[in-house]
């Protein structure tokens, strides 16, 4: 009996030219964003040193909310109140029949011919 044919260990999506990309992305971003603060604002009033550090402090914000913040509300969800209440299905709104369309207007004209024939 024949070996089975064993698949070979690539991964079905390709990540590193998306990553190769994205990160040229995000040098060519940066490098032009720079150059318009450089211009608009010149290199000698050390508006370069409080931009890092005000990038530095919010980066450092953003990473501690998702990598802290974020896993410890999970965690606590799921053994404070139990994996029931974290896994509880959100309640759908009821739906609400919408009122039957209204019957067409006619048209004056129409309704004084049936006024004249009546009278």
């Amino acid at each position: 009996m024949a070996a089975p044919r064993r698949r070979s260990s690539k991964p079905a999506f390709q990540y590193q030219p998306l990553l190769r990309r994205a990160g040229l992305l995000l040098g060519i971003s940066a490098v032009l964003s720079f150059a318009l603060v450089a211009y608009l604002f010149g290199l000698d009033s050390s508006f370069f040193g409080r931009l890092v550090g005000a990038t530095l402090v919010w980066f450092t914000l953003l990473s501690v909310t998702f990598l802290a913040v974020v896993p410890f509300v999970n965690w606590a969800a799921d053994n404070w109140f139990g994996r029931t209440w974290a896994e509880a299905p959100t309640p759908q709104p009821k739906r609400r029949s919408r009122p039957a369309a209204p019957k067409p207007n006619r048209p004056a004209s129409s309704r004084m011919s049936e006024q004249d024939a009546t009278s």
